[in-house]
């Protein structure tokens, strides 16, 4: 079991997971689908560890099914970042804050993941906080249709991390998926949390 403290310690000591770089840049392995360098805008999520007394786990949100992109998807709470964002620090606790109504004063940012670049022409930063609870979450329900916690014993196991691909534009597309239960966690969120699990030191880099 990781504790609060551990993840702390190894943000803390700048581990890998913790690069200012976009070199990962699609986790998911997609030579070739990535639009031109210049095209991308910045977006920013908060990865949010819940710091239970029973252990931790990671909060996921489930998109409406409504939106034009990415309907009904899980995914980090997250979004833009805007010319009012002091940095991506500011813009994940602004979304997070719209998106669930989690008070930025229950997240402790520790540090970050590396840059995710996706096809979708989005360069997102991934900012890494712990949480502590008890808090009330209040979601808008024109973007998030629910909130879930998967246990982060769960996300870390490279058991439980699954590797697929399907035809895409003519193009065969690689992938990270992690089903728990009834959500099915693929794509950017599933890509982050195999990031998260190699800056943790439970799954080897790529």
């Amino acid at each position: 079991m990781i504790a609060p403290e551990r993840i702390r310690a190894l943000f803390a000591a700048n581990v890998p997971g913790m690069r200012q770089s976009a070199s990962r840049g699609d986790h998911d392995g997609n030579p070739g689908l990535l639009p031109p360098a210049g095209a991308f805008r910045a977006a920013a999520v908060l990865v949010p560890l819940v710091a239970h007394a029973s252990g931790m786990s990671v909060l996921l949100t489930q998109r409406t099914a409504h939106l034009h992109a990415h309907a009904g998807q899980i995914s980090f709470p997250g979004g833009r970042v805007e010319d009012s964002d002091e940095d991506a620090v500011a813009a994940a606790l602004r979304e997070t804050e719209e998106e669930i109504g989690l008070a930025r004063a229950h997240v402790e940012i520790v540090g970050r993941l590396d840059t995710y670049r996706t096809r979708t022409a989005y360069e997102v930063t991934p900012v890494v906080g712990i949480v502590t609870p008890p808090f009330e979450l209040k979601l808008d329900a024109f973007e998030v249709a629910s909130a879930f916690e998967v246990p982060l014993s769960f996300a870390l196991d490279p058991a439980n991390h699954q590797r697929h691909s399907r035809e895409f534009e003519g193009t065969t597309r690689h992938f990270w998926a992690l089903p728990f239960g009834p959500h099915y966690i693929w794509g950017a969120t599933a890509g982050m949390l195999i990031n998260l699990a190699e800056a943790l030191g439970t799954r080897p880099p790529s």
